[in-house]
This record gives C-alpha cells, sequence and structure tokens, in this order.
C-alpha cells in the first residue's frame, strides 16, 4: 500500500543518522525500502556535515541537513559557533514529519530527534537495543514513541531496514539498493585517474589490528601486475604507509590527498577495490565494484557486501585471509568483468 491509498498525503519522514562514514552508508537502504512502498515520500536526513557528499548521491533524499558537532565541540565558546547551532535546529525544526527514525541510538542523535518536530499522532521510532559491540546508548530511548527491537548480530545494513519497515508495516525481502549512481563511460576524469582500469587499495584504518601486513599488499600487487594500483590516503600516517608500499611496487601510485567526494569518484570507476574494513571499502561494495573485503579484527557478520557477487569477503576477526586466498578471490572477479 502506497501513502496515497485512501487519499492520504505523502508522507514526510526525517532519517538521522550523522556518522560515521560506514554507518551513514548502511543506512543508504532505508531510502529505497522506503520509496519502493511509499513512493511519494519526502526523505530528509540530518549527518555529520563531512559525509553531505555521501548522502547527496542518492537522488531521492529531498533534503539534506548539515551537523556539525565534530567541529562546533572545537569552538563552543565563539558567537558564530553559536548562531550556526541555532540555525541547525531551527532548519531541522521548519518541517513537522510524520515519522522520525534514529538508527544510530546515541544521546546526541536521541537529541535530534527530540527536537525534531511531528504532525499530530506521528512517531519517533528508534532501537530499542544496540547490536553485539556497538556503542548505542540506552538514554537515547527517552525520545522515541516506538522502540524496535532487533537482534544483536543483525547486519549493519539490515538494522536500519527492519527498523524502518516494522515501523512502516511492510516487509525486507529485496537485496540492499544503496541508491547511488552508476559509473558512466562519458564521465570526466580527474588527472589523478587513469583511464585504463586500475585496483585500489583501501590499506588504511584507525586502528590497526584492522590493517593487513605491508608484506601482502606487497606480494599481491606483484601478482597483480601490470594493473595499476592506486593508494589513496587520510593522514599523515597512512600516507607514509602508502609510500612504503608503493617502494615495493613498480605498478602502483600514491595519491595526491583526496576529498571525500574524490575518493568515493575513485571507488565508483575502479576495475577492482581490496580493502580492509572501512568507510570506503564498503562504499566501493555499495557501488557493486569488484571488491574483496579483508576481515582481520572485526566481526565480518556485522558488515560483510552480501548483496552482490561482485563482492568477496575473505577472513574474520583474528583470522585474517592469506595473500593466496586474496589473490584467488582478485582474479575470479577480473575473470567476470
Amino acid at each position: 500500500m502506497t501513502a496515497q491509498a485512501g487519499g492520504r498525503k505523502p508522507l514526510n519522514i526525517l532519517l538521522v543518522r550523522v556518522s560515521s562514514l560506514g554507518d551513514v552508508l548502511h543506512n543508504l537502504p532505508m531510502v529505497a525500502d522506503i520509496a519502493r512502498h511509499f513512493p511519494d515520500a519526502n526523505i530528509d536526513w540530518v549527518v555529520e556535515e563531512g559525509y553531505v557528499s555521501l548522502v547527496r548521491l542518492n537522488a531521492r533524499v529531498r533534503t539534506i541537513i548539515p551537523f556539525a558537532l565534530r567541529r562546533w565541540r572545537k569552538s563552543l565558546g565563539k558567537p558564530e559557533t553559536r548562531a550556526e547551532i541555532k540555525h541547525f535546529f531551527r532548519t531541522l525544526r521548519e518541517q513537522q514529519y510524520d515519522y522520525v527514525f534514529d538508527t544510530q541510538g546515541l544521546l546526541k542523535t536521541g537529541i535530534i530527534m527530540g527536537a525534531a518536530r511531528v504532525v499530530k499522532g506521528g512517531r519517533k521510532v528508534g532501537l530499542a537495543n544496540g547490536s553485539e559491540g556497538s556503542g548505542y546508548e540506552g538514554i537515547s530511548r527517552i525520545f522515541h514513541n516506538l522502540s524496535i527491537p532487533t537482534d544483536p548480530r543483525t547486519h549493519a545494513v539490515a538494522r536500519g531496514r527492519l527498523v524502518a519497515a516494522a515501523a512502516l508495516g511492510y516487509e525486507v525481502d529485496t537485496p540492499a539498493d544503496f541508491g547511488l549512481p552508476e559509473v558512466s563511460a562519458s564521465e570526466p576524469r580527474p588527472e589523478w585517474m587513469p583511464a585504463e582500469p586500475y585496483v585500489v587499495y583501501f590499506h588504511g584504518t584507525a586502528r590497526d589490528p584492522k590493517k593487513w601486513a605491508p608484506e601482502n599488499w606487497i606480494a599481491l600487487g606483484r601478482e597483480l601486475a601490470p594493473m595499476p594500483i592506486l593508494l589513496p590516503w587520510g593522514s599523515p600516517k597512512e600516507k607514509a604507509e602508502a609510500e612504503v608500499l608503493a617502494a615495493g611496487l613498480p605498478n602502483a601510485r600514491v595519491l595526491p590527498k583526496l576529498s571525500m567526494a574524490d575518493a568515493m569518484l575513485l571507488a565508483r570507476h575502479a576495475g577492482l577495490v581490496i580493502g580492509v574494513d572501512t568507510g570506503l571499502t564498503h562504499i566501493a561494495a555499495a557501488f557493486v565494484r569488484p571488491t574483496v573485503e579483508i576481515y582481520a579484527d572485526s566481526p565480518r557478520w556485522k558488515t560483510e557486501g552480501n548483496w552482490s557477487p561482485r563482492i568477496i569477503n575473505l577472513g574474520d576477526r583474528g583470522t585474517p585471509p592469506s595473500v593466496a586466498e586474496v589473490l584467488s578471490a582478485a582474479r575470479s572477479l577480473l575473470a567476470r568483468v
């Protein structure tokens, strides 16, 4: 049943998922699900300003409301910061919503939900519990008037989809659809992007135990030659790590520092992506690029790409894959292109 059945007006829906990169990405399939069942729904989203470019790629999101807590907390005493915060809440309250969904379950997202306006009889919907190993904060429940329980081992993509389905009265019965644009051969490429098919190594991550050993990356890259390997980085430490890999690989190149939009472009055009459990690897999988996801110190069940045969997930917490396993997976994906 659509939102127009019985002459009802289109639903106004607000999604509150502010961070981090992977979590925002994993929330995107909620949009396609809602739109499939309520084609004329108006869907807005509150997100950290650094991830606006990701949400903007989904054409079904009507309005994006940037949230800048990471920046604001550094200058809370400044009048301009306080003015920005006031503007954020004023913008948030301009629209009345039929449903507000907080699928992050933190105090800060609960406060945003609490400040949002709903129509008479509107629902504020959130998580009744966290998933295993999540940073869920139970105090966030005080801002809900409908709390949806989920299995503690629910996949990161499924969690938001199941919450929306329970609140809106439909079943989750399709593969995840992130609503991201397909690659166009006519799309102009930046100078740093090769014209020929290339491999991306998303080797960097904030937590060292999640990384794959440098000698593994180098051994793998030598087997993938002569395909060019591009090495992005997000911090001085990751740049130094990329330079070590490039020194051992004649077919590898360290990229300039990329914006979030350019990093997504890099993933979107890749002939093959190989990466550890990090947001940019998951973005490549969401674009359904040929992707090998490497798990070394995080549970694979939580974020593995399970919506396409073009994604192969290897390793698990405490059992990283071997070079031979990753190479076999990479070659099988390249053979399908």
